[in-house]
Formats: structure tokens, sequence, C-alpha cells
């Protein structure tokens, strides 16, 4: 299922989407509420700083590990220096700095790659 990205609003259908796709392969609560929380943040980021983009979520299955993958694209700016943004406190939007860093502690898989001029794509995973 792929969410397109260009608005707030956007981002409260991809939380409601990824709630279901959670709830679907019975994640616990407390799992649920950090792969929901890192997507929200994701999705935000690709309205406030890409222009937008989308995120594609799907379930998985690793040798009968059973998971959910969201991947997130946009053809925004890029981020110049990948591990100054991953830096606990980093922020480019005056915020608290708890973006993609705090993204990558909230999820059991966290991979960015970004291009600058091209855009960005993060793919996250959460396992039961």
């Amino acid at each position: 299922m792929t969410v397109v990205l260009r608005s707030s609003e956007d981002v409260v259908v991809l939380r409601q989407r990824v709630r279901e796709a959670a709830v679907g392969l019975s994640l616990s609560l407390l799992d649920q509420t950090k792969v929901v929380t890192a997507a929200s943040e994701l999705g935000r980021n690709a309205v406030n700083y890409a222009g937008g983009g989308e995120a594609t979520i799907a379930g998985c299955d690793q040798g009968g590990r059973k998971g959910v993958v969201i991947t997130f694209v946009d053809h925004g700016p890029g981020i110049p220096n990948i591990d100054e943004a991953m830096r606990p406190g980093f922020s480019t939007g005056g915020g608290l700095g708890l973006g993609l860093s705090g993204t990558r502690r909230l999820v059991d898989e966290f991979e960015i790659k970004s291009e600058v001029g091209r855009g960005t794509s993060v793919r996250i995973v959460q396992w039961k």
C-alpha cells in the first residue's frame, strides 16, 4: 500500500495505515506505537523538508519472522551530511532535533540514503 505525502492530513492517513498493518501482524501495543511514531516523523519530514513524497507499507517475512516495512521516498533537496543529520540534537528546522536519530532508536531496522538535489529514501522495519 502506498500513501502519497503532500500535507499534514496525509501524515494522519499514513499513521492510520501503519497502525492497521501493525495490528494485522499482531505487533505488541508498544511496537505498534513505536512504528507509528517513527512513520509519522518520517512522513512529516517528507512533507516539511522535501515538499512531499510517498510511503510504501508492506508486510515482510524473514525466515518465519514477520514484520512491517515502510519505505519513504522523496525527490526533495536531499541531505548534505547524513552523519550530521543522524546526530542526536541536530535540527535544521529549529525543532528539538529528535527526528532522524530518534526515529532510528524507535525501530528494529533503519536505513537512509540521500543525494543532494535528488532526494532521500528511508526504510524502516519493525519485527514482531
